[in-house]
């Protein structure tokens, strides 16, 4: 029995990491094997930044009641769940490599969505055995969903035809595993875990099939991943910084995993700074009750020390500074302290932080979203002047009102706060604030309004176009002769408006248009097969003008370049044999004009 627990004692608890497209259930999961509602508490509903829940071994056996077949010497599981936005890639990249395992979790119903391919990239690249958990079979049309019951006892109670209908589904799973390179089948039709990626029929909701997940994610942790792993601990205290936090009568603490080693009450670690790296003394561990939300947990409990792995949050001064999303370790030299400096400059290098002289300003919360922001804007072309972690103040401004481009003259945060004072100079500025603690809203958000400034002056760029205009002076309907002259016409191509100026069929000019009126009303534009007066300035009928003559709209140089190149296909096709018209008569003496 002494042998058992020292066993136990050296084997540490693996890491599992919860990926998924979103919305396909990896928070509700979660909630259903801790029996909490993290979910209800996300902002949108959405997982926004990693968190982490320990579930002991003895709440896993009781869930798992009825389909417990062994013992096992692993103390528990530490679940990470990863936000499901693909903008997060990187954050999940963390969690994939720090995982040890990993569940990818697929609504059954609707099957591989974007950001399950992009989690099956990441897996591959980090090689981590995972579990699928195909969810959602509560929605399943006829299925009859039993609470905490496991699958193949409630897939046994049903109907034949709900049974066919989630077996096709499987068969569907199945074969886009295959085309990702992995054999996979229901998890009780395997005999070799390490060869044939298993899927497990779920409902994170009912919390069916749950016990038999938990059962293999053990077995395969305890019978397969115990050497290639290295589940035992050793060691100096190693670990990942998840959040840093402002505590009401504590100070500033960190939200962190602990994935090596054992962490005490004194030791000296080193923690990545926005500036340089921090050296500190651990005050005090803070530890959330078993199978509690880290993130979420209102009474922690104060230990002396802690083995990996394990999400808990520390107490140490000068913690101010700390970068979200990086590493710390316990150090015992100041070679140690160096050799952790010189690693966390490279990787703060591979982040890409390349800033362009012209481009918006960014600011996060932690090193992740910025990793993550940072390549969401790059895909999509959008160019970045400032990238940095930390509430927006005055000097961003400053840095955004630079840019000579309107559309660069943005602020985008996420998840932090507006300074005092901000606002109002951002106004004053004319930059825009675009802020929000959903990722997705935000970069929508943000693109949307992109757009839509971009359209508007387009559309403002092609109204501001002098455009073909063909038109026959009617004479019958002569009114005035000169100063101005004003005449019937019918626009027999394209469109007219006041202030162009007029050629004739030999490109001499024939005045300038002042004003047009149809019907007794003035207007600004007359369009094709359209008849009304106009008047015409600069020209004398029976001079200049005979009063039956076809004239044409004089094109600037630089609109007709413009109208040639991008509007063509916007003309009709009278305006664009108008067009060609025109173009052939100014090109008569200069080939190269409005080209």
């Amino acid at each position: 029995m002494k042998e058992k627990n020292k066993s136990q004692k050296a084997l540490r608890t693996p890491i599992v990491s919860v990926l998924g497209h979103v919305d396909h259930g990896k928070t509700t999961l979660l909630d259903k094997i801790r029996k909490g509602r993290v979910v209800a508490k996300e902002a949108g509903g959405i997982t926004q930044h990693i968190g982490a829940t320990e579930i002991p071994i003895d709440i896993i056996k009781d869930i798992c009641r009825g389909v417990w077949k062994r013992e096992v010497d692993i103390p528990g599981l530490l679940f990470i769940d990863t936000p499901g936005h693909r903008a997060f890639t990187n954050l999940r990249r963390r969690g994939g490599a720090l995982a040890d395992l990993a569940i990818l979790i697929v609504d059954i119903n609707e099957g591989f969505k974007p950001q399950t391919e992009e989690a099956i990239s990441i897996l591959k690249t980090f090689r981590t055995p995972f579990v699928v958990a195909a969810n959602k079979i509560d929605k399943i049309p006829g299925w009859q969903s039993m609470e905490f019951k496991p699958f193949l006892y409630s897939y046994q109670q049903q109907e034949d035809i709900a049974r066919r209908r989630l077996d096709n589904r499987i068969y569907e799973l199945i074969a886009k595993l295959y085309e990702h390179g992995f054999s996979a089948e229901r998890f009780d039709r395997i005999k070799d875990f390490t060869r044939n990626v298993a899927i497990v029929p779920v409902s994170a909701l009912k919390g069916e099939g749950i016990p038999e997940l938990l059962l293999i994610l053990v077995g395969l942790a305890q019978r397969y991943l115990e050497e290639s792993l290295k589940l035992h601990v050793s060691g100096r205290a190693k670990g990942t910084i998840l959040e840093v936090k402002e505590e009401k009568g504590i100070g500033t603490t960190c939200d962190v995993i602990l994935y090596d080693g054992t962490l005490h009450v004194g030791d000296r670690v080193v923690i990545s700074g926005k500036d340089d790296v921090i050296v500190t003394h651990i005050k005090g561990i803070l530890r959330p009750r078993p199978s509690q939300e880290m993130r979420l947990e209102s009474k922690f409990r104060s230990v002396k020390s802690v083995t990996a792995a394990a999400g808990i949050k520390l107490i140490a001064a000068n913690l101010e500074g700390v970068l979200a999303g990086s590493e710390f370790e316990a150090v015992e030299s100041e070679e140690q302290i160096a050799e952790f400096r010189e690693r966390m400059a490279r990787e703060y290098e591979e982040i890409e932080i390349k800033t362009d002289e012209e481009g918006v300003v960014l600011k996060t919360d932690t090193l992740g979203s910025l990793e993550a922001l940072i390549n969401e804007l790059k895909e999509a072309d959008i160019k970045i002047k400032k990238a940095e972690v930390g509430d927006i103040d005055k000097r961003d401004v400053i840095e955004a009102s630079a840019n000579r481009d309107e559309l660069n003259r943005v602020i985008i945060g996420f998840s932090i706060k507006v300074l005092p004072g901000v606002e109002e100079e951002a106004a004053k500025y004319g930059i825009k604030i675009f802020r929000d603690v959903i990722i997705y809203n935000l970069i929508d958000e943000f693109l949307k309004w992109r757009e839509e400034e971009k359209r508007l002056r387009e559309r403002q760029k092609v109204e501001e176009l002098i455009k073909p205009c063909k038109l026959k002076l009617l004479k019958e309907y002569i009114f005035r002769r000169s100063r101005p002259a004003v005449v019937g016409v019918k626009i027999l191509a394209g469109e007219l408006k006041r202030e162009v100026k007029l050629i004739k069929e030999d490109g001499t000019p024939a005045g300038t248009v002042r004003s047009m009126q149809k019907e007794g009303e003035n207007v600004s534009m007359a369009e094709e097969g359209e008849e009304l007066a106009i008047s015409i300035d600069g020209v004398t009928i029976g001079r200049q003008l005979s009063g039956d003559d076809i004239l044409y709209v004089d094109i600037p140089e630089r609109h007709a370049r413009v109208i040639e190149k991008d509007l063509m296909d916007s003309l009709s096709e009278e305006a664009q044999k108008a067009f060609r018209a025109f173009l052939e008569m100014k090109r008569k003496d200069n080939p190269f004009w409005g080209r």
